[in-house]
């Protein structure tokens, strides 16, 4: 089974939550965009942070030199990101896979991470806390919903009931768990979190 997981804008803990989820599953890990970072790439965050054996990090489709919207990115490197070349790699195992930013960040003039999402996957939302996100998580979901996904949801911060509630209830979302602000995200905090969250991640 794939993952998709996507954020409801940029920096709201896409990464982390990958790391969770990979780490929950024993599963591989891809990001098909890396834009910028290529020594402290998502990648190798992911790698840091996991402690199973049985994860497989994949090789980035593309990985592009500044940190930049991939379109702009991409431009900046000489190519033209083509869609036909970022097909998830094979393997037997769950297979978690990063978008970048938010769902609707282009790749190029045609496509954007949606475009990247295959109806079979399972989609993860991250929304973070912060005025707007309501909004944000809203109509990230309502896009989403046009293709009739399967979403989950992960709330990214400390609890905050009243934006929970009215986003669960307008969307009708799977709620898989929060993760709560820590002062740091090392490989022991990973694992609690992958222990809380595997049996929701397994009932998707």
């Amino acid at each position: 089974m794939n993952f998709f997981i996507t954020g409801i804008s940029t920096e709201v803990g896409k990464t982390i939550a990958s790391a969770i989820v990979v780490e929950a599953l024993e599963a591989d890990y891809w990001k098909p965009v890396q834009a910028g970072d290529l020594d402290n790439s998502d990648s190798h965050k992911i790698q840091n942070l996991i402690s199973n054996n049985k994860t497989k990090i994949h090789k980035n489709s593309y990985a592009l030199n500044t940190p930049m919207s991939p379109h702009a990115a991409a431009e900046i490197d000489g190519i033209t990101i083509e869609l036909s070349k970022i097909t998830p790699p094979q393997t037997e195992n769950h297979l978690v896979i990063e978008g970048a930013g938010g769902l609707l960040v282009p790749l190029n003039d045609i496509d954007t991470i949606f475009d990247i999402i295959q109806p079979e996957d399972m989609v993860i939302v991250v929304s973070r806390h912060y005025l707007g996100s309501i909004n944000h998580s809203l109509l990230t979901i309502e896009k989403l919903q046009e293709r009739n996904l399967e979403i989950g949801i992960i709330f990214s911060g400390n609890e905050h009931p009243t934006t929970e509630s009215i986003i669960l209830k307008k969307t009708g979302v799977f709620f898989l768990g929060r993760i709560n602000e820590e002062e740091s995200f090392d490989k022991e905090v990973v694992k609690k979190y992958a222990t809380q969250f595997r049996s929701a991640l397994l009932s998707f």
